[in-house]
């Protein structure tokens, strides 16, 4: 098959065409296409072997490229020069069914900055500057606010949720992290315990795989881990009822680790005995528990913002304020921990989160009003702009698969539709 190009400078390519997606096979032998080639005339090329094999179906797909683990975002001649591959060698060229653009569901107004959001099957949590935590549903309703933190909201996070009960957490500016317990049934909510033990405002808060603990960062720059349990022994001898449900209520850490010189922004749980934060002294640390101690430490030229650790890859995304996310690898064995770096935002990066269902996927939100949908295998751009945001974007989530939520100084949650997770699924 011939493609119609103009220029006949660049000379020909000699390309196998593989994918891992067997429905979309094509014939394993090498095609002989003109070098100076995109995605498009790629997909022309495709859509016509697909069609001689009887594979072409009814609907048009559309494929992204991939040359050495990395989309082809230019012609291919000058992706194979900018990376100083051969042009006399046959190329191995690996095909992926295009993600399908995000769509814009809603926009859940608050009466000021959205500065925390996780999702859980149905429901949303949010934390916000006039320190309440919000609950709302997927479909937009909003059913509780929660008034009891007396400073900006600045981490959520869920511990349990069921048709009866939801459990969660929450941490504020104010130095503590409240854990709630939600009836479903009469939609009342009660503060369970109140955390207490940092000495500066709490920035961030995770849950472990486990449920059973959960760790928070500090601009007291402390890692403090606490219990999620609900209720504690009771078998404790107290002088009077009040005081003994005042000191029922209030919770003290499990552990405290110090290392980091400044504020923890951010802090994810690798497993229940690893922690992994970063913060504003240009480090990220690994944690291990079990010793109490730092097990491994990076060290980057700026401060982090934001990590997210992903469990099916085993990589860790950072947000940054030099507009960029860095994608590092906690088991590189020779000091290379850094793998890719991605610049497409034009201000500080706040927030970042990985895709729990799709191992190649995060988003990020920044400083300059953009959510950005990423492929890591594409460090040169974005899959996708989620525009919608008039102010600053502090706070994003994707943990439910079929919602990338957004919160911003623009007092909105912005939601958008996941077409990747729910193709075969209804909502």
């Amino acid at each position: 098959m011939s493609l119609h190009i103009t220029s006949t400078t660049e000379g020909q390519l000699q390309v196998h065409l593989i994918t891992k997606q067997k429905q979309y096979a094509v014939p394993d032998v090498p095609y002989s296409i003109r070098a100076n080639v995109g995605a498009t005339e790629l997909n022309v090329l495709l859509s016509t072997l697909l069609k001689d094999s009887g594979k072409g179906g009814e609907r048009k797909v559309q494929f992204d490229f991939l040359l050495n683990g990395e989309f082809v975002k230019t012609s291919l001649s000058q992706h194979l020069k900018e990376r100083d591959i051969s042009f006399e060698d046959s190329i191995e060229i690996e095909y992926v069914e295009r993600y399908p653009a995000p769509e814009p569901q809603d926009c859940l107004l608050h009466d000021d900055w959205v500065s925390a959001v996780q999702a859980k099957d149905g429901w949303i949590l949010t934390g916000t500057y006039d320190n309440t935590v919000n609950l709302w549903n997927t479909k937009g309703k909003h059913k509780l606010t929660i008034p009891g933190h007396v400073a900006p909201v600045k981490g959520v996070a869920w511990i349990s949720l069921n048709e009866q009960t939801g459990v969660f957490a929450s941490a504020s500016h104010d130095q503590t992290v409240m854990i709630w317990e939600w009836n479903v049934t009469t939609n009342s909510v009660e503060c369970v315990h109140v955390c207490k033990g940092h000495e500066r405002g709490v920035g961030c808060i995770a849950v472990n795989p486990s449920k059973t603990q959960m760790a928070s960062g500090s601009m007291d720059t402390m890692l403090k881990i606490w219990s999620t349990e609900l209720h504690g022994d009771k078998g404790e001898p107290s002088a009077t009822k009040k005081a003994k449900l005042e000191q029922d209520n209030v919770r003290t850490p499990v552990i405290t680790l110090a290392g980091h010189r400044e504020f923890v922004s951010g802090v994810q749980w690798i497993d229940d005995t690893t922690v992994a934060t970063c913060s504003w002294d240009h480090t990220i640390k690994l944690w291990d528990l079990t010793l109490g101690g730092i097990k491994t430490e990076f060290t980057g030229n700026k401060s982090f913002f934001d990590l997210s650790y992903s469990p099916l890859n085993g990589m860790i995304i950072t947000a940054s304020p030099d507009k960029n996310l860095r994608l590092y690898d906690p088991r590189s064995k020779h000091g290379n921990f850094v793998k890719n770096t991605y610049l497409g935002h034009t201000q500080w990066v706040q927030t970042c989160r990985w895709s729990t269902t799709n191992e190649y996927l995060f988003i990020s939100g920044a400083y300059d009003n953009r959510v950005k949908l990423w492929d890591y295998r594409s460090p040169k751009a974005p899959i996708f702009d989620l525009i919608g945001h008039e102010d600053k974007v502090l706070a994003c989530d994707w943990s439910n698969p079929k919602y990338m939520l957004s919160g911003g100084s623009d007092n909105a949650l912005r939601v958008f539709k996941s077409k990747i997770a729910v193709n075969n699924e209804d909502d």
